[in-house]
């Protein structure tokens, strides 16, 4: 697709927004749109069939409006609440916390209404899908940055929501814009969900690539034996069944308290510095006194040792402590240790899709699931000698390194696509490129 400059530019007056079309108009959004916001309704308003409630939670990063998992309200809040009300095309943005100005637009027939601390933008003398990609575009992300207040949990104003500065079209030009960003980004976002798709694939061929080897070995003509485990069929001739128990041990972290939390020391690991992807984020982790390597000697990691989180919605989630310092482990997050295993075949159990079905069925609890050590070692396994782990330990690092660098050739390109339409229409709505041309031979 070529682009090019329009013909003649004038200055905007404004530092960010520089020149712009010379027949467009530098306008607030307070002067072209209108905003509204939601409620505060009570959970005890609740009801388990009735009109979705909108809340920050329910707006996906992708602009869909999520009400299947929405909350319901009685029908007759409609006549109650006639300012909260939404309808199909309305677009609407988050005023608060991490997420602070995303934005979404309403689809279905049926009318909503809006929780407190999100934003209904009405277009008044501006086009609505243009006004969705303004919305959409890096200025005005920028502009929710630089104007929301508060700290960790960042919040702006329906004033300040408006008081950003745009360039304006003429109302024929912003649909014809809006039309060529609705094409385009359609296109981008197909290739987006494509690529995805992909990473999907290779994760899939990485787990089971993973089970197949840790289950049947490396030589598809093995003679095979009963493992009397249903799951598990037949096995090598050769291996042991036997329980994780009798092969290794677990200890689990120590409920250090916030008050012993210090500038600097000793890292804390805790759930959420496991990354997914199995490495250890000691950067935000937070830092308890050198001193407590002596005190709480139990719950000491060093390099190299597998910890997993016991509890909450990543419960399995598994990785590898690999720094030079000692850490030390908090509650509900377990350190496996290595007794009659080789170290890294025990890694790709614990990474094996058998491994976590059995956490999820052995796992109790309810919406916060938990798992306790005895559990996590009380799984069945086959196991080859000890020379014969550390070659098929030595082909998993291999092939699963292959699939991971393509993995994460795939992932820079989705990031790309994803930077190269905000940057489209951004250059779109600030007039640095007229597409109009484009428009005309896509017509």
């Amino acid at each position: 697709m070529k682009t090019k400059a329009y013909p003649k530019y004038k200055p905007s007056g404004v530092e960010w927004l520089r020149d712009v079309p010379e027949h467009w108009e530098v306008k607030k959004l307070k002067h072209v749109s209108d905003t509204s916001t939601g409620f505060a309704f009570s959970s005890d308003d609740y009801t388990d069939d009735g009109i979705p409630l909108i809340r920050i939670g329910d707006i996906r990063p992708d602009g869909n409006i999520d009400i299947e998992n929405a909350k319901k309200l009685p029908i007759e809040y409609l006549r109650i609440y006639r300012e909260a009300i939404i309808k199909k095309g309305d677009i609407l943005m988050a005023m608060t916390g991490a997420t602070i100005g995303k934005a979404g637009q309403y689809q279905f027939d049926e009318p909503g209404l809006l929780n407190q601390r999100v934003c209904k933008f009405v277009p008044l003398f501006i086009a609505d899908k243009y006004l969705w990609f303004i919305l959409k575009s890096e200025p005005y992300l920028e502009h929710i940055i630089l104007t929301g207040f508060g700290g960790a949990q960042p919040n702006i104003s329906d004033v300040q929501l408006l008081d950003f500065v745009t360039a304006l079209p003429p109302l024929a030009e912003q649909q014809a814009i809006a039309a060529f960003l609705d094409r385009e980004t359609g296109r981008i976002d197909e290739l987006i969900a494509m690529k995805k798709s992909l990473l999907s694939l290779l994760a899939e061929q990485r787990t089971a690539l993973i089970s197949r080897a840790v289950t049947k070995g490396l030589n598809p003509s093995v003679k095979l034996k009963p493992s009397c485990v249903e799951w598990l069929g037949d096995v090598p001739e050769h291996w042991k069944v036997t329980k994780l128990k009798y092969v290794s041990d677990t200890s689990t972290g120590f409920a250090f308290s916030s008050d012993d939390y210090t500038d600097e020391g000793i890292p804390l690991i805790r759930i959420g510095d496991i990354c997914p992807d199995g490495n250890i984020d000691i950067e935000s982790a937070k830092k308890l006194p050198v001193e407590y390597l002596r005190i709480y000697r139990e719950s000491i990691i060093k390099k190299g040792d597998f910890l997993m989180a016991m509890t909450g919605a990543t419960i399995g989630k598994a990785g590898q402590y690999q720094f030079d310092e000692p850490g030390l482990l908090n509650q509900r997050v377990c350190k496996f240790v290595p007794l009659l295993i080789a170290d890294k075949y025990l890694w790709f159990i614990l990474k094996s899709e058998p491994y976590l079905e059995h956490i999820i069925l052995t796992g109790f609890g309810g919406a916060q699931p938990n798992i306790s050590d005895v559990q996590l070692l009380d799984f069945v396994t086959a196991l080859p000698p000890l020379s014969e782990q550390r070659a098929i330990a030595d082909f998993i690092d291999y092939e699963t390194t292959k699939i991971d660098k393509l993995s994460a050739k795939v992932q820079t390109a989705i990031e790309q696509l994803k930077e190269y339409r905000t940057a489209l229409i951004s250059a779109a709505v600030t007039g640095k490129i007229d597409v109009r041309e484009v428009i005309d031979e896509l017509s």
